[in-house]
């Protein structure tokens, strides 16, 4: 599954669909209130039509409550002005104000009409009540229509619906913009990580490694960059060495020729110079012979040495137990060192290895011998197998003093030795043959205070689970 375009594809969707939803909902909700707004024209043709009725209705009023005081058919009050002040405030106001007759709505909530009459020196109230209509609610409720229908009038809705249509479809455009920008983001920071680091590579900085904590495809091409750039830095370290030991093997050829043709002339000589000697000086020639002939036999040994070092016998790689060489090496080996103690924590289920079975016994050889001449008596080695992914790896480790810095780094190159079982070649040999067998030799921390290699080979792919 292409994780980056799905990703890719759902940000789109996020980006586009939720916004395009939003705003459908949106503009329908503000559609529906605008729909809400929509009725102020009816409510203003209802109160106009209130108005016109209610004034319609007291003119009636009036008319009939004239016509009923001109024919008599009322009773009235009479109010004389000997009683003034006994008079209601609205009588008062009608004698005051000098009108022949006057109106007025009276009663709780304006539910009756009093018509005033002047009569000499007294007034007459005729009253009647308005059948249940009260005037003052009337009036109220159209003053209160008449408000509502000005403040509709004073809003501009179209500005205001245009206005907040705009400003939450741009804020959720911004929101959407935002995060398509932190996800695009996410994607590309690793992508250009990976770049650089690709720059970094092809410029020869081999210790390039990059970061990766997710486990998409671009965190795996991460992950597989630096297991590439590792492989290319152990690769290249590989060639050096192989390159080093063809130069250092050239220059064995050349030395052990040149010492060949040199120590065969002085050996013979020596020789004749004792068989031409009086038996008067026989006893101290031979000694001199001897010891000449001793040094001789020695500097043919480290020739010889240097000629296999830089030989090249042919390479047979095959399918190879590493366990079962390990179980041969250590019992042909232990008889020589009774008292160093052997532990063996082998993997049984490790796959065969591929490589050449004679190198890589000559390997394990001597790594076995080196760890039993660094533990001295009453030492021990363990020796382990174990596989990763691609490579099964034996560990020899021993109970000696271990390795100086000096002797780390110079540990894999051909040096001339004097110890009486050694030539200072075993290493760099032995580490030559894991090369040329696929795998590598190299130093790891001891388990045991000593030193610690580890020797690698790949897993045979016939034999691979």
């Amino acid at each position: 599954m292409n994780r980056i375009r799905t990703r890719l594809v759902l940000a789109f969707l996020v980006a586009t669909i939720v916004p395009l939803i939003a705003t459908l909902w949106i503009m329908t909700s503000l559609l529906e209130q605008s729909l809400g707004f929509a009725t102020t024209e009816q409510l203003d043709r209802l109160s106009t039509s209130l108005q016109e009725t209610g004034r319609h209705y007291y003119q009636q009023a009036r008319e009939n409550l004239r016509t009923l005081a001109e024919t008599n058919s009322l009773s009235h009050k009479t109010f004389s002005l000997g009683e003034r002040t006994t008079w209601p405030e609205g009588v008062g106001d009608f004698w005051d104000s000098s009108e022949p007759e006057r109106f007025a709505i009276a009663g709780p909530a304006g539910s009756r009409l009093d018509y005033f009459l002047r009569h000499g020196d007294e007034v007459w109230m005729y009253s009647r009540d308005l059948d249940n209509v009260r005037m003052d609610e009337l009036s109220n409720q159209y003053r209160e229509a008449r408000r509502l229908v000005q403040l509709a009038e004073e809003r501009d809705l179209r500005r205001g619906f245009t206005t907040t249509l705009l400003v939450l479809v741009i804020s959720v455009w911004l929101v959407s913009f935002v995060w398509m920008i932190y996800l695009a983001n996410r994607v590309s920071r690793p992508i250009q990580q990976l770049t650089a680091g690709m720059a970094q590579l092809a410029a020869g900085d081999l210790d390039t490694r990059i970061e990766s904590t997710s486990d998409d495809e671009v965190g795996r091409a991460i992950q597989a960059f630096n297991r590439t750039a590792a492989e290319l830095k152990q690769n290249r370290e590989r060639l050096v060495y192989l390159t080093q030991i063809a130069s250092w093997q050239a220059l064995a050829r050349k030395m052990a020729h040149e010492l060949k043709n040199s120590l065969t002339p002085i050996r013979l000589t020596v020789e004749e110079i004792l068989a031409r000697q009086p038996s008067s000086d026989r006893p101290f020639m031979e000694e001199a012979v001897r010891i000449v002939v001793s040094e001789v036999e020695a500097l043919e040994r480290r020739v010889r040495a240097f000629s296999d070092f830089s030989s090249e016998p042919a390479l047979h790689l095959t399918a190879l137990d590493v366990n079962e060489a390990i179980q041969e090496r250590v019992s042909l080996l232990k008889t020589a060192h009774a008292n160093v103690r052997y532990t063996l924590d082998l993997d049984l289920s490790i796959p065969d290895a591929r490589g050449d079975a004679d190198r890589v016994k000559g390997i394990l050889t001597n790594l076995l011998e080196n760890a039993a001449e660094a533990t001295g008596a009453a030492g021990e080695i363990v020796i382990r197998s174990r596989t990763d992914a691609a490579n099964v790896c034996v560990e020899v480790h021993d109970s000696g003093p271990g390795l100086s810095a000096d002797a780390r780094q110079t540990l894999f190159e051909p040096t001339i030795t004097f110890k009486e079982r050694g030539m200072g070649l075993g290493l760099s040999i032995a580490r030559k043959d894991a090369l040329l067998c696929g795998g590598d030799l190299m130093l790891m921390d001891g388990k045991l205070g000593g030193a610690a290699f580890q020797l690698t080979l790949p897993v045979d792919n016939g034999t691979r689970a």
